[in-house]
């Protein structure tokens, strides 16, 4: 590491970006301990702790608790295709995306009950999904399904598999219709946890609702991607009336 003497925090991430950039510092590799870090740099560990987050916030490093601070491997933008929520297999398999999921048997109350048109207290199993590229954590989706319409095998034969790339997409064979919600936000303290971002990184979330040809709604999903992580593209169809095309 360069033994300068900075007098801000900036001072310092501007070091330690220039090392992760030139290749001094290399992706995967940890950092030394936040107090080895202030005392090289003669700064508090506050003011430290400032500088990484910078370096956090940018997606350079990232905090894995109980080990320590780490170069981020470059995590490579993927396609989101709305409609069906497929995550683009091109972009997927470029950035060599892995899916865990992991089901679990919840009630719906608030505004899940809200979104999925049932009473509080209602059945539901919910499909926890993150992606991932390599170790670190791509992007998240739970979708939420009332049980009696839950499609046997729809998820696999286990409580915690891997699945491929297409897994965000929308799981009941029933649905008809797909309302998507878009909105641009900061994320919950759980979902930056969980994605390993910081807490001032906007996210792109998306709030899907499928219904059947009846209107019942037969799942709901609530995704979010890392704003530098994700491009969402929507396609609109136009039905052409041929009584007025034929004059």
């Amino acid at each position: 590491m360069t033994q300068i003497v900075p007098s801000r925090h900036h001072d310092i991430a501007d070091d330690l970006r220039r090392q992760i950039t030139t290749g001094h510092i290399k992706p995967g590799e940890r950092l030394p301990s936040e107090v080895g870090l202030a005392g090289q740099y003669k700064v508090s560990t506050a003011t430290l702790r400032s500088a990484l987050a910078v370096l956090q916030g940018e997606g350079l490093v990232e905090k894995i608790h109980g080990k320590g601070n780490f170069v981020r491997h470059r995590l490579r933008k993927i396609m989101y295709v709305g409609g069906w929520g497929t995550l683009d297999p091109w972009t997927a398999a470029e950035t060599a995306l892995r899916v865990t999921d992991r089901a679990t048997a919840i009630e719906a109350h608030g505004h899940l009950a809200a979104l999925l048109r049932v009473p509080n207290g209602s059945p539901l199993t919910e499909f926890l999904s993150i992606s991932y590229q390599g170790k670190s954590p791509h992007s998240l989706a739970r979708i939420y399904v009332p049980r009696d319409l839950e499609a046997t095998g729809a998820l696999g034969d286990g409580p915690s598999y891997v699945r491929t790339k297409e897994s965000f997409a929308v799981l009941s064979p029933l649905s008809s219709e797909v309302r998507e919600t878009v909105s641009a936000r900061l994320p919950t303290p759980d979902e930056a946890s969980t994605l390993r971002i910081n807490p001032t990184l906007a996210v792109l979330a998306i709030t899907r609702v499928a219904a059947d040809t009846a209107g019942r709604v037969v799942e709901a999903a609530l995704l979010v991607f890392p704003g530098d992580r994700v491009d969402a593209v929507f396609t609109t169809h136009h039905v052409i009336d041929e009584r007025q095309t034929q004059g």
